[in-house]
């Protein structure tokens, strides 16, 4: 009798082969979910990083436009830091030819593209005083 408690306790004391093949598959599956959220999050703080850069881009070509009296209708492009720019500038659309006022309206639309091909627009309107007649 000593003996057949002794067998058992020796077969019962570890884990079985199906136990350990479960354990493995759940922190197989556990380690995936884990990746795929973290290739998620690179990818999105990423896309974030690219967007920053275009904004900031955009506010260092709209922070060197040309001064009041210097703006002029016309189109200007360039590169800065691998970005492509450009830049018009158009009669505002619903801009009265005489009124009275000394002040005329112009859009400028600058836009920023990046070389992964994203681009960003940005659309504003600047006074420019009116040409003395």
């Amino acid at each position: 009798m000593l003996r057949a408690t002794r067998c058992r306790r020796r077969w019962s004391a570890g884990f079985t082969l199906i136990e350990v093949l479960v354990a493995l598959a759940v922190v197989a599956a556990s380690l995936a979910a884990i990746g795929n959220l973290i290739a998620t999050s690179v990818r999105g703080a990423h896309a974030v990083e690219q967007h920053v850069a275009l904004v900031e881009r955009a506010r260092a070509i709209m922070a060197a436009l040309p001064r009041r009296d210097e703006l002029s209708i016309g189109q200007a492009a360039g590169e800065i830091a691998g970005h492509r720019w450009q830049i018009a500038v158009l009669p505002y659309p619903t801009a009265q030819a005489g009124a009275a006022s000394q002040w005329v309206p112009r859009t400028v639309v600058a836009t920023v593209r990046s070389r992964s091909g994203t681009a960003l627009q940005v659309h504003t309107v600047r006074l420019v005083r009116r040409p003395s007649e």
